[in-house]
């Protein structure tokens, strides 16, 4: 049995169970965390769709996921199952959500400040493993580690360039 008291995991176990389960409803997994906020702890999943996740999508993971959750009983804790859609200026977190939004605006918020500023507005220009370049306004490039970032979210302009985009074809 998993360590129930161990947060990463219970997140993995828990994707284990609904990528396939996202898959048979055509969907995929953008991101699953299971994280306390005040005394109340969470299963937060993600879900995405090419053409976009509507509230019936996130009933339908919900329904799909919940009955085995509760019947495999691994999350020691009581907890919230949250179904959503990870929106418009969704985070990337994972190496193929920073891979799939090459060359999209990215707003990246640092630990710590850099050169006085927490948050940059860039292109995504390059991901080397761990190692993120944003090409700023002004041409410069940024180079930095995703550790040094609390989020490095899509813009909601990136939103809108999309639509432009699927419009065009």
């Amino acid at each position: 049995m998993a360590d129930k008291n161990n947060a990463g995991s219970i997140a993995a176990r828990a994707r284990v169970i609904a990528e396939p389960l996202a898959a048979e409803l055509g969907l995929s997994i953008w991101d699953l965390r299971f994280c306390k906020e005040g005394v109340d702890w969470f299963l937060r999943i993600w879900i995405d769709k090419p053409e976009g996740v509507s509230m019936d999508d996130c009933v339908a993971m919900s329904r799909a996921i919940d009955p085995i959750l509760d019947e495999q009983d691994f999350i020691a804790q009581s907890y919230q199952l949250e179904v959503c859609s990870p929106g418009i200026e969704r985070e990337l977190t994972r190496g193929e959500h920073f891979l799939r939004y090459l060359g999209s605006e990215v707003q990246a918020h640092f630990l710590r400040p850099r050169d006085g500023l927490r948050d940059y507005v860039g292109a995504l220009e390059a991901v080397n493993g761990n190692q993120i370049t944003l090409r700023l306004p002004d041409e410069t490039l940024l180079r930095f580690y995703k550790k040094e970032t609390s989020s490095v979210r899509l813009t909601d302009r990136t939103e809108i360039e999309e639509q432009e985009e699927s419009e065009e074809d």
